[in-house]
């Protein structure tokens, strides 16, 4: 794919792309923001983001200094994360979930010059930070600090609204994503000042997005799915972006949707299955949105059924990752199918790799997908072997394996760290799982493989019933029939175990690593 006409071939700021466009089509005075009582128009969300980047520059930080946020969703977060990267600094949104150990790890491996942290996670904070021989600067969000910690409201009292962006090339780094990792600690995904070039064009594509519409991502901005759809996609199309600064919940979200009336729903599948409980498709705030999207992970054809039998719009699936921020395969609106992930975008090209590094061109083959979009990550920090490993050629390789069909829509069918050899064949564990999902009393499905006691690999399937009280025997025996009617014998579990929940990471995808651990337990 040739970038040019995309990414400029002079300077450009990240900041300017996300907020600048509103601001020059003249909607200064639309809101920008709508977080619980408060409405930001894009004008004063510009002033609060020059606010910021004066009182950054005012306490030392420098172009390419890495800046932490610690912070629920909020005005304050968007202001702070924009005025970093306006001059030249390096934004860091974090989980507020994480736990100390973890906090600790993030703060030394970033070497950050500072960091954000709202009131009510100082505990978190300080926890983590008290064996630091260099502390980074704490700014201090809605509450009152002891010195050497900074209070926000101060720093920025009296700094200018009027601030000049650092000008910076493409590839300069502007934001970081700390990847949810599903195994090990989490990696450091750069992404340049280039990859917000293409912000708006999924939702002014294929959602038809405008300056009326409203923007709400049930997931977190530390999530790329959150920053990518709202900070970033919501704001350069002029949309008002709904924000929640609670950790998501299904009432959370329900009260939302029905206080803020989003037309535009960004959600996980995980979420839209607790939203389905909690009877959220039939209630006529959600009937009125007008797209749901839905990525992290595969959502399942029965969740897509009912979803749309309950509300009459369908749930739009689509595939990204970290390191591409925005979804580079989607379901378009009209042209949707459920248990398929879409087509690839018209800003990313797609090509589908098997074993032999040659392309697979023939529907129904199982491969990797390669990527290549002016929104790809540059590297992992401090980790050229995992970089040279995901960054060949100009291509990205996530690690998942495809095939398409002869419609050219292509099905995710797993990591291919994931994908099990079985008697000689590969098996897809999404395939399996979505075939557990139509069983009545399931309400969710992992499968995992196993070596026997001769090495070889048999599958298990974790279960989750939709009744806490159901009868497992009963619910075992009719998941094995449903396996030996539907699925070829060499991909039925021999191993079934029942579960309250799946484990998750903080933004809905399975920790299969966790399923094996608990295999190696008793029954």
């Amino acid at each position: 794919m040739n970038f040019d006409g995309i990414v400029p071939q002079g300077t450009m700021n990240a900041a300017d792309e996300i907020i600048g466009r509103p601001l020059r089509q003249g909607l200064g005075d639309h809101v920008a923001i709508l977080c619980a009582d408060r409405a930001v128009t894009y004008a004063e969300l510009d002033a609060a983001v020059n606010r910021n980047g004066n009182a950054l520059l005012a306490h030392g930080v420098a172009r390419g200094d890495r800046v932490l946020f610690l912070m629920d969703d909020s005005p304050e977060l968007i202001a702070a994360y924009l005025g970093t990267m306006r001059i030249g600094a390096v934004a860091v949104a974090l989980n507020v979930r994480l736990a100390p150990r973890d906090l600790l790890y993030v703060i030394q491996h970033s070497a950050c010059e500072a960091i954000f942290v709202d009131a009510h996670f100082m505990d978190l904070y300080e926890s983590a930070a008290e064996t630091l021989d260099n502390p980074p600067l704490v700014v201090v969000v809605g509450g009152v600090a002891a010195p050497p910690c900074l209070v926000l409201a101060d720093i920025l009292a009296n700094q200018s609204e009027q601030l000049e962006s650092a000008r910076m090339d493409p590839e300069d780094v502007g934001f970081w994503l700390y990847s949810s990792g599903t195994t090990g600690k989490p990696k450091a995904v750069m992404h340049p000042h280039r990859t917000v070039l293409v912000a708006d064009r999924l939702e002014r594509e294929y959602l038809g997005v405008t300056p009326e519409d409203r923007i709400f991502t049930t997931s977190k901005i530390f999530f790329g799915f959150a920053l990518g759809h709202s900070l970033m996609g919501g704001l350069q199309c002029g949309a008002t972006v709904i924000l929640s600064p609670a950790w998501p919940e299904p009432k959370l979200i329900i009260d939302t949707v029905e206080r803020h009336r989003p037309t535009v729903l960004f959600s996980t599948p995980v979420m839209y299955r607790n939203l389905m409980r909690e009877g959220a498709p039939m209630r006529p705030a959600f009937r009125e949105v007008r797209h749901y999207v839905a990525a992290g992970e595969k959502l399942p054809e029965s969740l897509y059924d009912d979803w749309l039998e309950l509300c009459g719009k369908p749930i739009l699936d689509g595939v990204g990752a970290s390191e591409t921020v925005f979804l580079f395969v989607f379901n378009q609106p009209g042209d949707s199918v459920g248990g398929s992930s879409g087509k690839p975008v018209t800003y990313a090209e797609v090509r589908l790799v098997g074993d032999d590094g040659q392309d697979i061109t023939e529907p129904g083959q199982p491969g990797q997908i390669a990527v290549r979009t002016p929104c790809q990550f540059v590297g992992y920090w401090q980790q050229p072997d995992l970089t040279a490993k995901a960054l060949r050629g100009g291509w990205y390789f996530p690690g998942d394996m495809f095939e398409f069909d002869a419609e050219g829509r292509w099905c995710h069918m797993g990591r291919a760290d994931d994908m099990l050899k079985v008697s000689g064949q590969w098996v897809s564990p999404a395939e399996i799982e979505a075939c557990a999902l139509t069983v009545p009393g399931i309400l969710d499905a992992a499968v995992v493989g196993f070596p026997n006691e001769d090495g070889l690999t048999r599958i298990a399937l974790f279960a989750v019933p939709r009744e806490a009280e159901a009868d497992q025997a009963a619910l075992s025996e009719a998941l094995l029939q449903t396996f030996k009617s539907t699925l070829s014998i060499y991909k039925c579990p021999r191993t079934i175990r029942f579960v309250d929940e799946l484990p998750h990471t903080a933004t809905g995808k399975t920790q299969r690593f966790r399923l094996r651990e608990m295999l190696k337990q008793p029954a």
